[in-house]
C-alpha cells in the first residue's frame, strides 16, 4: 500500500506542488482508516451474532404426571435428544408431579411466561383457543391410528394456530390414550350405571358434557390433587386412560375399571411463543426434531400400556367390566349440538362425518 501512494505521488500529478502531498497524503490515510474501521466494524458485528447465537438457555417443561408416565419418558427423551443436538448451548429442565402447578396453572403460566413448556390434554386448553378440544369429542375415533392421523392432520393444525395469540406454540401431539371411567361404589355395565356417579374430570368442557350427557355429576379438579381427593372421599369416581390409572396407582383409591373409551386424549407439547420467536432456525430445528421423536415415543408407549396394563390394573384388584358402548355413543350423539355455536357448523360437521 505504501508503493502505492509513493508511485502514485511520483506519477499520478508531476505538476502538484509539495506543499499539497502532505493533504493528499492525509485524505489518502483518513479513506484507509475508515475502510479498516468499516471493516472491523463488520468483523465486531459477526462476532457479536456468533457471541449471541451460542448463549445458553434453559427452558423449563412442567407437567402434572409422574416420569413413569408416557408423557414423562418421553420428555426424557425430548430432553436428552435436545441438550445432545445442541451441544448442550439448549437445557431442558423438567418438573413432573405438578411441581410448577396443575394442567391449568401451567397453562397459564406458558402464557404469562411463568413457564417456558408444558405437555396436557388437549381440551385443557380449549379453555382458551375452545377449538383446540375438538378431537376430544365423544367416541369420535375407533383406534390409535385413526385418532394419530387426524391430530397430524389439517384441520388440527389449522385449530393449533389459535393458540398463538395466546403466546403457545405447539411443537407435536403426544397421546394420553382413550379416557375410561373408574369408580368406588359400583361398576358400571350401563349407562343407567353412570346415573348420580359424582366424578372428577379435568377442566375440559367437552369431558364434562360427554359425562352429564352420561347422567354423571362432573366437578373439574386438579389431577396432581386428585388420588387424596379420592381417598378422603370428595369424588366416588372419575375417568382417565389406562396409563393414566395404573402409573399414578389410583388403583389404590378405585376399585372398579369401566373400558368406556368416551373420549380421545391428545395432548399438545407446547412452548411459549415469546421464547420460541428468540431461537434461530437451527435451534428450532433441532427442537421440533426432538418434539417429534417424544411425540413417536410417547404414543408407541400409550398403545402398548393401553393395551397391557388392563391386566395389571386386575391383578391389582381392580373389577374390570366391557359395557356396551353403542348404548355409551348413543347417550352422548347431543353433546356435539352443544358446540356448533363454539366450533361452527362446518367443523362439526367434518365432525359428524367421522362419527358415522
Amino acid at each position: 500500500m505504501q508503493f502505492m501512494i509513493r508511485l502514485w505521488v511520483q506519477r499520478g500529478n508531476r505538476s502538484m506542488s509539495k506543499a499539497k502531498i502532505p493533504a493528499v497524503l492525509a485524505l489518502i490515510c483518513a479513506v484507509l482508516l475508515a475502510s479498516c474501521n468499516k471493516k472491523a466494524v463488520v468483523q465486531n458485528a459477526a462476532v457479536e451474532a456468533e457471541s449471541s447465537h451460542a448463549e445458553e438457555a434453559t427452558i423449563s417443561l412442567g407437567f402434572s404426571t409422574n416420569l413413569e408416565d408416557p408423557r414423562g419418558v418421553a420428555s426424557l427423551l425430548f430432553k436428552e435428544e435436545v441438550e445432545k443436538n445442541s451441544n448442550g448451548k439448549i437445557k431442558i429442565d423438567i418438573h413432573p408431579d405438578g411441581e410448577l402447578g396443575g394442567d391449568g396453572e401451567l397453562i397459564e403460566g406458558v402464557i404469562n411466561g411463568k413457564v417456558d413448556m408444558t405437555v396436557s390434554s388437549a381440551g385443557n386448553f380449549a379453555v382458551y383457543a375452545t377449538k383446540l378440544g375438538i378431537s376430544a369429542l365423544p367416541f369420535l375415533f375407533s383406534d390409535f391410528d385413526e385418532a394419530w392421523a387426524f391430530m397430524d392432520g389439517e384441520v388440527v393444525s389449522e385449530v393449533n394456530k389459535t393458540l398463538e395469540e395466546f403466546g403457545i406454540v405447539v411443537l407435536s401431539h403426544y397421546d394420553n390414550g382413550f379416557r375410561c371411567v373408574t369408580t368406588t361404589s359400583r361398576p358400571v355395565k350401563s349407562v343407567k350405571d353412570m346415573s348420580g356417579l359424582n366424578i372428577r374430570t379435568p377442566p375440559n368442557q367437552i369431558v364434562m358434557e360427554t359425562m352429564s350427557a352420561l347422567g354423571a355429576t362432573p366437578k373439574p379438579y386438579a389431577f396432581n390433587e386428585l388420588k387424596k381427593a379420592l381417598r378422603d372421599g370428595l369424588f366416588d369416581s372419575q375417568e382417565n386412560p389406562i396409563p393414566v390409572i395404573y402409573n399414578s396407582k389410583l388403583y389404590e383409591e378405585q376399585k372398579f375399571l369401566s373400558i368406556t373409551n368416551h373420549s380421545y386424549d391428545a395432548m399438545p407439547l407446547v412452548i411459549r411463543k415469546d421464547l420460541w420467536d428468540e431461537f434461530s432456525d437451527g435451534d428450532k430445528a433441532i427442537i421440533l426434531e426432538a418434539a417429534k421423536k417424544a411425540q413417536d415415543l410417547d404414543r408407541k408407549l400409550v398403545k402398548e400400556q393401553t393395551e397391557s396394563y388392563v391386566t395389571k390394573l386386575k391383578d391389582a384388584g381392580m373389577t374390570i367390566t366391557n359395557p356396551d358402548l353403542k348404548e355409551f355413543k348413543a347417550a352422548t350423539g347431543k353433546v356435539m349440538d352443544v358446540f356448533t355455536t363454539i366450533y361452527g357448523e362446518d367443523l362439526i360437521q367434518k365432525m359428524r362425518a367421522r362419527n358415522e
